[in-house]
């Protein structure tokens, strides 16, 4: 799997992914959350920030299943799902991800067919610690 790129304002964002903890960056001023992270607040323009946690469950706000493959390293695993979940917490974060069976599984690992808008997920995290998706009810 391709890991994504990491600069120094989303770093802690993926060590807490590592830990199997979600995390969104938030205002320390203004208590406003933000994804993606960012050094200044949108809505203040304060400099300082926190990372609180989230509960982990949202609803799939949108999909697509990408055919063929983008990219060649995901080829043997196709079709497979890329979603994008609203968080419970936070309907104005939305984050991207794979809905799969269970944590750690292949990205086909669920059937496309039952991939719905509107359904409840909550986040797990692979060993390589990307998070993923799975439904609330399975």
């Amino acid at each position: 799997m391709l890991r994504p790129v990491v600069d120094a304002d989303g770093a802690p964002f993926w060590d807490h992914a590592a830990r199997g903890e979600l995390r969104v960056q938030a205002c320390a001023d203004c208590g406003e959350l933000r994804f993606p992270p960012r050094p200044c607040c949108p809505h203040c323009q304060s400099f300082a920030s926190e990372w609180r946690p989230m509960s982990g469950h949202g609803r799939i706000w949108s999909y697509v299943v990408p055919h063929p493959p983008l990219l060649p390293e995901y080829a043997e695993q196709a079709p497979y799902n890329v979603v994008v979940v609203e968080l419970a917490e936070a309907p104005r974060i939305r984050l991207v991800g794979n809905l799969v069976g269970e944590a750690g599984a292949r990205l086909d690992s669920l059937p496309v067919e039952r991939i719905r808008i509107g359904a409840a997920v909550r986040v797990v995290f692979g060993p390589d610690g990307l998070p993923q998706w799975v439904l609330e009810r399975p």
